[in-house]
């Protein structure tokens, strides 16, 4: 069976989500990933919208700082990047978002089929109480489900909490990589972001935005 993973954060560059698949830890990061069984690439991506917005809150492991969550009922779009899995890639990377190890998704598998009925089913589906353990399907792309995770809680219920400049950096990397979008359209879209927007100065998001795409 194939899905789409569906990216918001910084899964949008192709390079970090290499890191889920092979293993290893990301450069600037601090988290070592034990990546998938299939390490097999996507067989293919594509940019793609989600109906309401992104968000960042609580602590990262990997990165310190904010994480970036989902959460449809905020106003706007949120832009992203769908890679098309296998579904058994699908639950290995669901599994390192929740901080499981791959070991474990004998089990985590038939969860996770059934959580991917229910999303498509009814748009959401539970896989756990912990962060990245909410299941969200915004639609099909060429008849296939998109699937993506976020937190159990809306961005209404979480005090916010401003990204790390390396996690928000690759963020603006996998945006400019996904979309095509110059360093202007970059940084209007990651300051309007709850967690960006009063927590980072907008001249210091374009001073990181430029230098990350400069190095990218």
């Amino acid at each position: 069976m194939l899905v789409w993973y569906v990216a918001y954060g910084s899964n949008m560059l192709a390079a970090r989500l290499a890191w889920y698949l092979n293993g290893g830890c990301p450069p600037g990061g601090r988290r070592t990933y034990p990546g998938c069984r299939d390490p097999r690439p996507p067989s293919r991506s594509a940019p793609v919208w989600m109906p309401g917005g992104i968000y960042f809150a609580g602590e990262s492991g990997a990165w310190t700082g904010g994480m970036a969550f989902y959460d449809p009922e905020l106003p706007g779009e949120a832009a992203a990047r769908a890679y098309l899995v296998t579904i058994e890639q699908f639950t290995d990377i669901a599994a390192q978002e929740m901080y499981r190890p791959t070991g474990d998704t004998a089990d985590l598998l038939p969860a996770t089929g059934a959580a991917v009925d229910a999303a498509v089913a009814s748009g959401r589906a539970t896989l756990g109480p912990g962060r990245y353990e909410a299941l969200v399907c915004p639609g099909r792309r060429a008849g296939i489900p998109m699937l993506t995770f976020t937190a159990p809680e809306p961005a209404s219920a979480v005090p916010h909490r401003p990204p790390a400049p390396a996690y928000l950096g690759m963020i603006a990397r996998g945006l400019h990589e996904s979309h095509g979008w110059p360093v202007e359209r970059i940084v209007d879209y990651l300051t309007r972001r709850p967690g960006v927007a009063g927590g980072w100065p907008p001249d210091a998001v374009t001073r990181l935005v430029a230098e990350a795409l400069t190095t990218a």
